[in-house]
């Protein structure tokens, strides 16, 4: 069976630096009847194990360490035996969460991480943090990329542990060279493609940030 890409949308709070904000967030679950991962378990473990079902949940990634995208993290492991998955450069912002709890496992450049038959590969795209990640799979068709770029334009860079430099040269280096027709598959809001966003990296250099 092939695997498949489902979405869940969670509403909680992002807080960081002294400020606190609501938001909603995808949670995307890649799988197929029998086992699933899921990419950032935001907000409410019992929601998303709920989508996940009877299925085996393998490994729960996290494209970065704020807390609106690990915060449920550990509660969805400690009920499923899932695999936390995070990259070493995001450990700082990971504990200012979960000052207990570390993952289970540490993510590395061109890591596959496999989905019932589907491969995500591991792309370190800093920027918004240090350690984000996306994971890229040409057969699906799709790239997850977390906060690192959105429907018209890169994740934000105003708070600590981001760079706006880190995330463009991310973007232009690891995303752009991605088949124009990859499905963007984000942590908030919409979806788009590489070949949408490709043509505003000139005006995001130009724009600062």
């Amino acid at each position: 069976m092939t695997a498949r890409i489902e979405r869940l949308v969670t509403s909680g709070q992002f807080t960081l630096d002294g400020g606190t904000w609501d938001v909603d967030n995808n949670v995307w679950i890649v799988g197929d009847d029998h086992e699933a991962i899921v990419i950032d378990a935001a907000h409410d473990a019992d929601a998303i194990a709920r989508a996940v079902g009877d299925r085996r949940l393998t490994a729960i990634v996290c494209t970065h360490a704020h807390n609106d995208h690990i915060d449920a993290a550990p509660a969805l492991a400690d009920r499923t035996g899932a695999v936390i998955w995070l990259h070493p450069d995001d450990l700082p912002l990971w504990r200012m969460t979960h000052p207990d709890r570390d993952p289970d496992r540490l993510l590395v450049e061109d890591q596959v991480i496999e989905a019932a038959g589907a491969d995500l590969t591991v792309l370190h795209t800093p920027g918004h943090a240090p350690g984000a990640i996306c994971l890229y799979d040409p057969g699906l068709g799709a790239v997850f990329t977390g906060d690192t770029l959105f429907q018209g334009g890169p994740g934000a860079t105003g708070r600590s542990f981001s760079h706006f430099p880190t995330i463009v040269d991310s973007i232009r280096d690891k995303l752009l060279t991605l088949p124009p027709e990859t499905k963007v598959l984000t942590g908030h809001g919409d979806s788009t493609t590489i070949g949408a966003e490709a043509p505003h990296l000139e005006e995001w250099i130009k724009r600062g940030h």
